[in-house]
């Protein structure tokens, strides 16, 4: 990004196994992409305020890497800025996306798990330890199925990519000859959360259904978090977003029945997020750029 703000380029490589491999891609990644001034890290997992990534459920073999360490060590004399992509994410919408002008808001990544952005009084909230914000792994069935964080029926096993392909595939395997399994080239085992959506936006009444048990269980959480933190709206990012309203209508018609005392309270609004894939990205080069000051809550000033 320039110091206006905008994307002027990008690098992509695939994500490798393992600790040392990770690192490798990352400083290469910054290496293609020119000098900077700073650079900014969204990784997935538990991030410590120095910038060590303490544990990524979804990056196996990846535990106590010291990412912000090491890409300074690569790059001295460069800002580097590390921090968990979710809270990337949600700064993003909140400094330049769905969610600025609202100095209390919670994005929600819908994708591979379920990761979450906590902005409030404007500010981000990162906990004691920086680990703020692992809405994923709240537990809503304790007898659910197995989370690779360790525990059992986390919300991501239900709200994320996995768990609509979940729905997808029981609800195919009882219509084998359904539009979902169609799509899928005839085999219900083979059917996927896209299947699902597209066969929704046709109208495929099977596909709809289970777009509404997705549905409800991504309110569940939400009503969960809007308890808690009582935001002015909700960004959800991610993937699964870009099935627009076959997912967001019924996210807030089951919302508004969750939420505590839903019909006497202001509305939440529950929005897609403007930067796309992007927002994570842009997020942390934002807070790479920022004069960072350390609050007793660990969130940044400008």
């Amino acid at each position: 990004m320039d110091s206006e703000g905008r994307v002027v380029a990008e690098h992509r490589l695939p994500t490798p196994r393992g600790g040392a491999a990770v690192l490798e891609v990352l400083a290469t990644a910054v290496g293609a992409l020119g000098p900077a001034t700073s650079v900014g890290l969204g990784v997935p997992g538990l991030v410590d305020t120095e910038g060590v990534l303490r544990f990524a459920p979804n990056l196996p073999g990846v535990v106590d890497l010291d990412v912000g360490g090491a890409l300074r060590s690569r790059f001295p004399g460069v800002v580097v800025r590390v921090d968990n992509d979710a809270t990337c994410a949600g700064w993003g919408e909140a400094q330049v996306g769905a969610a600025r002008g609202a100095p209390d808001a919670v994005l929600v990544t819908l994708g591979t798990g379920v990761g979450g952005g906590l902005i409030a009084n404007g500010r981000v909230v990162r906990g004691a330890h920086g680990f703020g914000g692992e809405i994923g792994h709240m537990v809503v069935d304790p007898h659910g199925p197995p989370c690779p964080c360790g525990q059992r029926g986390c919300w991501e096993r239900f709200a994320s990519g996995s768990g609509l392909g979940s729905l997808a595939r029981e609800a195919a395997a009882v219509h084998p000859l359904g539009r979902m399994a169609e799509l899928a080239g005839g085999d219900p085992e083979s059917v996927r959360g896209e299947h699902a959506t597209a066969a929704a936006a046709e109208g495929d009444r099977e596909a709809v259904a289970v777009m509404a048990t997705f549905g409800r269980w991504v309110a569940l959480g939400l009503a969960s978090l809007a308890n808690i933190f009582d935001p002015q709206l909700f960004v959800l990012g991610g993937g699964l977003v870009e099935a627009g309203e076959i997912l967001l209508a019924p996210v807030r018609d089951a919302f508004t029945g969750m939420v505590l005392a839903g019909a006497h309270r202001p509305a939440i609004a529950i929005v897609a997020a403007a930067l796309g894939e992007h927002a994570g990205a842009i997020g942390a080069a934002l807070l790479a750029g920022e004069d960072l000051v350390p609050s007793r809550a660990g969130a940044p000033g400008r």
